[in-house]
């Protein structure tokens, strides 16, 4: 740090970015640094809201008028599917990620996001898939059957072709992308927290994220596993929603709203962290009951998956269910209802100024607020039963969604545009874009909840004159394209100021948070020093942060080693613990991104034999990605730092990549779970179910298959806790020896599989137990993988006892593997014992 001091701020800019610098031309494809994956996300993000707000005018001007022809109805069915799945996949999601992949590192006093390929791996499967999505628009074979594709509407019968089969694989890859990113933001702000600032420092934006994240690892598997197992039904004819074969299609409508009714909230909670962070600023003082938000953050995370059945309160469900879920339904109101007293306390005794953020922030409560008070009376089984499927359902998912995130990511947006562009908006013309925004929205939505009060069903191309619908429908139209102009207007502003606002200067709003630190526009290294600070409020406590960050006075000055770092910290305390070293750009992630889309495209025209090279060449560059890692000569291979400084994290068993690999299973055992879900619920509630006379798997084979397994799980375990003692001899004839283990017992699960008499496009009891033993051997034989590489890594000096993490890091696969197999083998084994059925 002494040398740092003695050199000036440009030399230490020209020595970091000599590090960090970005690539242009072609070469920025390999671009892994957060701001710039941000950016891209949040960009492409727009153009699809902007696509999908074109979707909607048209379908508005189609209801505009009774019995109007503008818009056939094969193609209104594909606007209204592909709207909702636009705004709710392409749009809502990508782009608060990428605001908060943007944001968070900032806010932290980190100078990148953990797994920096893994954020650029995100981004190019949520654009190769997005854009495989679209094109089925182009084509004129775009889904129809509904951004929910219901059963059995959506299968081989009712929708021929291969329309829902773009939807099914396009918004799996999407998914791909945002378990990614919940991943990433998981472990970032766990891990990487500057020296000092603990749990309770963390900006309340950062608490938002942390619990969106989370639910983006367990809400999402479980749509995940309900599209592979929709398309295995059309394209294999496995029939796990067929009721004619042992299926249920209500299976996936649980399936759906599993994931649907979280996602509400997934996409509330960065919005509402984005409120929480701008109004202490515009009130001229700190968040009131800061604690208390935490909490009702994390309530509202944990309520949010108890409710998914009030999607379904029409469909005949058993009256105790019903009462449950209105009675969680309207629990929810409770944390949200801390949050927005805190907010009005905020203002209440605060001083606000109200520029133009404050605008669109005012003008969320007032939607939001209207939109939670509908939310309320659709929990009510009587009412919902009145109003299901008519418009005011519509009116109130809009209130909620569009109000309740769209408001608050554009008053987020003119908070951090100077962060941008390091200029300033217009106020004139803002102003007129929220004021048409705000008249515009409440004009559309507002008056269809009477329409829908009225009778006027959703998802209806047209309807007759003299049923009372014409004015109100007329009105909503003209709120749409009033709101169409207010968008436009802030877009135009957005263009404008980029060349034409004044400069912003430094911390432009006053604000308190640490992304304020850095130099506007950020560099790629974001700090060239890293502040230690435990409090909440930072830029308030010491306006020249920036500055003396900028001039190298605080810890982690130092780059002559070429590496790229930034602190890892205690997940609780802020303790720095180890030294993070982070990989640099790369070709890879935009590889593997290339060949899953590959994949895709391939499955879609159902040209297996490229699928396979595909999944080769996939896993390849992931191995490829994971070779170059640690103590590898393009990494880390030099552990040298600065006296009194922590070890790399290369160097100890608790890396960042344990942590990943965690959360990894977290969502891995969601999806299981959500398997589990749909085996038990078949045995117990579908109609058809057929359980064979004999049992079809013999049960030795699988027996000792697990015993293969067990031993070879106990003997890696062993081998990870003699590394912890400092032992590493045979190191690389234990790894070979479980690999031995772990294929024997791969064979006998393939034996016993091929012994069965299963036969799984008859049956949905069957169908399940094959799609069980598939995901077993994917995860058996990933971990035989894993270990050979390892064995390999040994040999060639990149792991051992001096760089010991990355066993480490495989040792929860192996024990994860374990455990379902046992699960499974309970399951499918024991449960029809147990049962009496074979």
């Amino acid at each position: 740090m002494n040398e740092s001091h003695g050199k000036d701020r440009a030399a230490l800019h020209d020595e970091f970015m000599a590090v960090w610098g970005n690539p242009s031309g072609w070469r920025a494809l390999t671009i892994v640094n957060h701001t710039a994956i941000g950016i891209r996300f949040m960009v492409t993000g727009g153009v699809f809201f902007l696509i999908g707000g074109l979707m909607a005018m048209l379908m508005r001007t189609q209801l505009a008028l009774p019995e109007q022809t503008l818009i056939a109805p094969k193609l209104y069915d594909q606007l209204f599917t592909m709207h909702g799945t636009v705004m709710m996949f392409l749009f809502a999601v990508p782009i608060l990620e990428g605001m908060a992949l943007y944001l968070v590192p900032k806010m932290l006093g980190a100078r990148d996001l953990l797994f920096p390929r893994l954020s650029a791996f995100g981004y190019f499967c949520y654009l190769f898939g997005s854009l495989i999505l679209m094109s089925s628009l182009v084509l004129g074979i775009a889904p129809a059957a509904g951004w929910f594709m219901y059963t059995p509407l959506s299968n081989a019968v009712y929708s021929p072709g291969p329309n829902a089969d773009f939807w099914l694989l396009g918004v799996t890859f999407i998914e791909i992308s945002a378990v990614s990113a919940g991943v990433e933001l998981v472990v970032s702000i766990l891990r990487s927290r500057t020296s000092g600032m603990g749990l309770l420092h963390m900006p309340l934006y950062c608490w938002y994220i942390l619990v969106m994240a989370l639910m983006i690892v367990f809400g999402f598997p479980p749509l995940i596993l309900g599209s592979i197992l929709l398309e295995l039904e059309r394209s294999a004819g496995l029939p796990f929603f067929d009721v004619a074969r042992g299926g249920d299609s209500i299976l996936w409508q649980h399936l759906f709203w599993l994931f649907g009714h979280p996602e509400v909230y997934i996409i509330f909670l960065p919005a509402a962290g984005i409120v929480s962070t701008l109004l202490p600023v515009f009130a001229r003082r700190s968040i009131v009951a800061y604690q208390w938000i935490v909490l009702a953050v994390i309530a509202t995370g944990f309520i949010s998956f108890g409710l998914w059945v009030h999607h379904m309160f029409a469909i005949g469900i058993p009256k105790l269910a019903q009462a449950f879920f209105s009675m969680a339904s309207m629990l929810i109101a409770i944390p949200t209802g801390i949050q927005i007293f805190a907010w009005l306390a905020t203002l209440w005794t605060g001083r606000p100024v109200y520029h133009v953020p404050m605008l669109w922030l005012v003008g969320f409560l007032i939607i939001f607020v209207a939109g939670g008070l509908t939310g309320v009376m659709l929990a009510l089984v009587p009412f919902n039963w009145q109003v299901h499927d008519t418009h005011f359902v519509v009116a109130h998912m809009h209130y909620v969604l569009f109000g309740g995130m769209l408001f608050p990511v554009i008053a987020g947006l003119y908070y951090w545009l100077p962060h941008f562009s390091g200029r300033m908006p217009s106020d004139k013309l803002a102003r007129w874009g929220f004021w048409l925004t705000f008249i515009g929205f409440n004009t559309t939505f507002l008056v269809m909840h009477l329409t829908g009060l009225l009778g006027m069903p959703r998802r209806v191309y047209t309807y007759p004159a003299g049923l009372g619908w014409d004015l109100p429908n007329s009105l909503s139209s003209i709120g749409g394209f009033i709101t169409a102009m207010g968008i436009a207007m802030v877009l135009l502003d957005i263009a404008l100021h980029f060349r034409f606002g004044r400069p912003a200067g430094t911390n432009p709003w006053q604000a308190d948070t640490l992304e304020w630190a850095t130099d506007i526009p950020p560099e790629p290294y974001n700090f060239i020093s890293l502040p230690a600070y435990p409090m909440r409020h930072p830029m308030w406590d010491q306006p020249d942060l920036q500055a003396t960050v900028a001039e190298g006075r605080h810890t982690l000055p130092e780059i002559e080693h070429g590496r790229r770092e930034t602190w890892g910290s205690d997940a609780v305390t802020g303790r720095v613990r180890d030294i993070i070293h982070l990989p640099g750009n790369s070709w890879l992630p935009f590889y593997a991104a290339l060949a899953l889309s590959v994949l895709c495209i391939s499955l879609l025209i159902r040209t297996y034999s490229l699928a396979l090279v595909a999944v080769g060449v996939s896993l390849v560059l992931l191995l490829r990605w994971s070779w170059v890692n640690g103590a590898h000569p393009l990494a880390a291979p030099d552990a040298e730092v600065m006296p009194g400084y922590p070890p790399l994290h290369s160097r100890t068993f608790d890396s960042p990549g344990l942590w990943g690999m965690v959360v990894t299973l977290l969502a891995d055992g969601a999806l299981f779970l959500s398997l589990l879900f749909g085996w038990l619920y078949l045995w117990t509630v579908a109609p058809h179910w057929q359980v064979p006379e004999t049992a079809p798997l013999a049960w030795m084979p699988l027996l000792i298959s697990g015993v293969l397994l067990t031993v070879a799980v106990i003997c890696y375990i062993r081998v990870v806790q003699r590394l912890r003692e400092g032992l590493d001899s045979h190191l690389r004839g234990w790894l070979w020896g479980i690999s031995v283990l772990g294929l024997l017992h791969c064979g006998m699960l393939i034996w016993a599989w091929a012994d069965s008499t299963l036969v799984p496009t008859q049956t949905a009891h069957d169908a399940v137990i094959s799609v069980m033993l598939m995901n077993q051997l994917f995860h058996s034989g990933l971990a035989v993988i894993m270990t050979v590489l390892q064995a390999w890594r040994v040999a060639c000096g990149y792991v051992g006892k001096a760089a010991p993490y990355e066993l480490a890091v495989v040792e929860p696969w192996w024990f994860y593997t374990v455990v379902i197999f046992w699960v499974s083998f309970a399951a499918i084994v024991l449960l029809p014992i147990a049962w009496g059925g074979a």
